[in-house]
């Protein structure tokens, strides 16, 4: 049976709304949004205006974990004062490995990660909303609901330990050690799908939106953002992640704008495509999917 996909071209606050209704999923008890609050001079991330209603029908808090890498996100204090400059003080704003992280287990036959390390008051919420901004990344080539539930909910250490493909929790030490692409590649997905198993093991619920909208070549997470290369497409929805993130890639490759050739090669060039494949493969959702127009 073929997951389903729902999507709209409007990218709305109430758009917003009637995709996370169409779920058919009520998140309820204590509801953490994950989305990425942008580094400081990034210009891309999703704004306040459009995703605030959503996030206090919920009675949702923004959920975030530090970046390994040097920035104004690496610490909780700059953290916090980055995420408010960008408007997400609307909710309350947790940076989850503020008090530390704690292991959850990969699947049995990941190849790479032993373990996944994800910030410690993750372990707080009975529902997650996984609300990513698809877009280019310098490193894994595109950025959506994988990545946004790999590197984003794994702590400043576990970040580490995906980058560096299971060689070391440092944050400093992890940019120096060796290792192929495909392998960091696997990684995210690996640690994607330790998040997802550990929601289901644990009763928590958990839903993907993407919202495909001011699409650079490069992350949310960098200070030198480059601006948009192709129109806006919309906003995906769904119960499975991995199908939601081939929706955005089918969307790109079937794309006619003139600036998406520059996004197809970002992609390609650091093999994000497959991280889809991979991910099926360990359970974590199916690349065959029906899209429903809403």
């Amino acid at each position: 049976m073929k997951s389903k996909v729902y999507f709209t071209k409007e990218i709305t606050p109430e758009s917003l709304i009637k995709i996370y209704e169409a779920l058919g999923v009520e998140l309820d008890g204590k509801v953490g949004v994950k989305v990425s609050t942008g580094e400081r001079g990034a210009k891309n991330y999703l704004k306040a205006d459009l995703i605030a209603p959503l996030v206090k029908k919920l009675n949702g808090s923004i959920v975030e974990c530090n970046t390994a890498y040097p920035g104004s996100r690496n610490e909780v204090n700059e953290h916090l004062k980055t995420a408010r400059e960008h408007g997400f003080d609307f909710a309350p704003i947790d940076i989850m490995d503020a008090a530390g992280d704690f292991k959850i287990s990969t699947p049995e036959n990941a190849k790479h990660l032993k373990y996944d390390l994800i910030g410690k008051n993750f372990a707080n919420y009975d529902s997650i909303l996984n609300l990513a901004h698809a877009k280019g990344h310098m490193m894994g080539g595109f950025g959506a609901n994988l990545k946004n539930q790999s590197i984003g909910i794994a702590s400043r250490n576990g970040k580490a330990y995906i980058h560096s493909c299971s060689q070391t929790e440092d944050p400093d030490a992890c940019w120096r050690v060796d290792y192929k692409q495909i392998d960091f590649i696997e990684s995210m997905a690996e640690a994607a799908t330790a998040v997802h198993n550990y929601c289901k093991e644990n009763k928590k619920k958990i839903i993907y939106i993407t919202v495909m909208n001011a699409i650079s070549t490069s992350c949310d997470c960098d200070s030198n953002q480059d601006d948009p290369v192709m129109e806006d497409i919309g906003i995906v929805g769904s119960l499975d992640p991995v199908a939601n993130d081939q929706a955005f890639i089918d969307f790109v490759w079937n794309s006619t704008d003139l600036g998406v050739e520059k996004l197809k090669v970002r992609i390609d060039e650091k093999l994000g495509r497959e991280i889809l494949p991979y991910a099926e493969k360990l359970g974590l959702g199916s690349t065959d999917y029906e899209l429903v127009k809403i």
